[in-house]
C-alpha cells in the first residue's frame, strides 16, 4: 500500500544560489516506490531498473507524476533550508544508506532517523530518484543519492543527471500528486 504525506507549499530557496521559487502544496509518497507497495512481490526495497519514461508512466498510472527538481528540493530542505533532509547534522549510518554502509539497497524506511520533519523517508541515500526536470540533451535530473554515494551527495541541494533511457539498479522514484 502506498502512503501519502502532504507537504505544504512555499518559497523554495533553490540550489546553492538560493534562488526563490514558489512551490505548490503536494502529496508525496512517503518513500520511493517498492514492488511490495505495488503488489508485484513482497520485496520492500526500492523499485529500480526503470527508465525515466517508464517511471513517469507508472507515476501517471498511480494518479500522479514525478516531482520537479525544485519540488524535490523543497520537500527535502523545507522552509528552514535544511542542509540534509533530517536537518543540518552530518549523515550517519542511522540516517541514510550511503557509501560505507551495507553496499546495496535496503528496505525503504530502514533509516527513520533520516526522515524529514514531515515524515518523508529515504530522501537521502539508498537510490537516486528520477525527477521530471530535463537537462541539456536527453537527460533528467536525479536527486537524493544512492547507497554508493559519498555523504556530500546526500545534501538537499545536490543534484545529478542521467540519460532518460538509463534503467539502473541505483535509480528509483517517488510520486507526487495534487492534494
Amino acid at each position: 500500500m502506498v502512503r501519502w504525506i502532504r507537504i505544504e507549499g512555499g518559497t523554495c530557496r533553490f540550489g546553492d544560489q538560493k534562488r526563490p521559487i514558489t512551490v505548490r502544496a503536494l502529496e508525496w509518497t512517503r518513500t520511493v516506490l517498492t514492488p511490495a507497495q505495488l503488489g508485484y512481490s513482497t520485496d520492500h526495497r526500492p523499485l529500480t531498473g526503470l527508465s525515466q519514461g517508464d517511471a513517469a508512466q507508472l507515476a501517471q498510472e498511480l494518479g500522479g507524476r514525478l516531482p520537479r527538481s525544485v519540488e524535490w528540493e523543497w520537500a527535502a530542505s523545507g522552509l528552514d533550508c535544511r542542509l540534509y533532509p533530517w536537518g543540518n547534522d552530518e549523515p550517519t549510518p542511522r540516517r541514510a544508506n550511503l557509501r560505507g554502509g551495507p553496499g546495496r539497497t535496503t528496505p525503504v524506511g530502514a533509516y527513520p532517523d533520516g526522515a524529514t520533519p514531515q515524515g518523508l523517508l529515504d530522501m537521502a541515500g539508498n537510490v537516486w530518484e528520477w525527477t521530471s526536470s530535463p537537462t541539456l540533451g536527453e537527460g533528467f535530473v536525479l536527486r537524493g543519492a544512492s547507497h554508493d554515494s559519498p555523504a556530500l551527495y546526500a545534501r538537499s541541494t545536490f543534484l545529478n543527471a542521467a540519460p532518460a533511457e538509463l534503467a539502473s539498479p541505483g535509480i528509483g522514484f517517488r510520486v507526487v500528486r495534487e492534494p
